[in-house]
Parts: C-alpha cells; sequence; structure tokens
C-alpha cells in the first residue's frame, strides 16, 4: 500500500488530469468507497486508493484513452468511455500501485466484477451511489448497512436498464457481471 505521502502525491497526480467536477466526484467515491469497506470489514486503505485512481483517465481525449488501453471490441471500439476504468489502471500501475485487487477494482468500475472481488464490488457501488450523483440511494445504504453483495447486484441490474433504456450498448463484461449476479441470487432462493 502506498504511503500517505505518495498518496497524496497521487491525488495530485489525478487531480491535474480531470475537470474540477470530475475530480469532486472522485472524493466523494473516496469518502463513501472508505465506509462502505469499513461497513463491510474490508481494507479501507485499498477501497480509498482505488476510488482514488478509478477515473483518473475519464476526461482524456479518445486517442490517449485509446493509447492507454486500446479497444478489445466492438464496444470498446464504438464507445472509447468504455475504456476509461482499463486506463486508469494502466495510469495506477505506471505511477507505481501493485496491488492486484486495487488494479482491479479500478478496471472493473466500468464493467463490474466477479462478486468475490470485494473492493472491486465496493468501488463499483460507491461510483454510482455517491451523493453528488443525487440516485441509488437505496443502493448506497444497503451497502453500508453491511448488505455489500445485494447492494452490487442492485447496481449491476440499475446501470444495465439504465444504459439500455438509453439504447447504449452494453459492454460485454458487464453483461456477463449481471449475468453472473443473476444466477447467484437464483441459487439464493
Amino acid at each position: 500500500m502506498p504511503s500517505t505521502h505518495s498518496i497524496a502525491s497521487l491525488a495530485k497526480r489525478v487531480e491535474g488530469m480531470v475537470k474540477p467536477e470530475r475530480f469532486a466526484h472522485i472524493l466523494r467515491v473516496v469518502e463513501l468507497s472508505e465506509k462502505i469497506a469499513r461497513a463491510n470489514g474490508l481494507d479501507m486503505g485499498a477501497a480509498g486508493l482505488a476510488a482514488l485512481l478509478h477515473d483518473a483517465a475519464r476526461d482524456l481525449p479518445a486517442e490517449e484513452l485509446y493509447r492507454l488501453a486500446p479497444p478489445e471490441n466492438q464496444t470498446e471500439q464504438n464507445h472509447p468511455l468504455s475504456v476509461h476504468g482499463r486506463a486508469a489502471r494502466k495510469l495506477a500501475s505506471d505511477w507505481g500501485v501493485g496491488d492486484p485487487e486495487v488494479l482491479e477494482a479500478i478496471e472493473g468500475h466500468v464493467y463490474g466484477v466477479a462478486p468475490q472481488h470485494l473492493i472491486g464490488m465496493v468501488v463499483y457501488v460507491a461510483d454510482i451511489a455517491e451523493p453528488g450523483r443525487e440516485v441509488n440511494q437505496d443502493i448506497r445504504e444497503l451497502a453500508l448497512s453491511g448488505k455489500l453483495l445485494e447492494a452490487y447486484r442492485k447496481a449491476v441490474v440499475a446501470k444495465v436498464e439504465y444504459l439500455e433504456s438509453k439504447g447504449i450498448e452494453v459492454h460485454p463484461r458487464t453483461l456477463a457481471a449481471y449475468q453472473e449476479l443473476a444466477g447467484a441470487g437464483e441459487e439464493k432462493r
């Protein structure tokens, strides 16, 4: 885990790469990620670090996104922003972040992660449910009450339904997470 000093320098790097409103969002995601991690008995430092870096590449032009994370499928070719998580993972790695759990959470905040990836679930939920978005309060409350998997399942469903309602192509990895969670939900019944 990076030292406090290096976390501060990472925060400065991220702040210099994104618009002010994006950085404000990132800080809200950091705060919520740490609270969700605490509520679920998880590593707050890992959650906070992944949250700090999750949108580092979000405001980069398409050419730079593709340089950092070349498209792997037609969805990514059609939607440059769909690679911003992989691009942010590459930046984080280049900046010295080596924790695979943190790196996977950074990448997975766009697509979703396997339900065994707890820090990834934390960041995914915090990203879509942070208070500044003014939506998904029910998901935030579930996560803060120690029901991370339930919150994550609702978050993935909400994202898929939102994308479909807007006529936006759903990334294959998001569909895979959605289907895995639907299967997990059926097994628990």
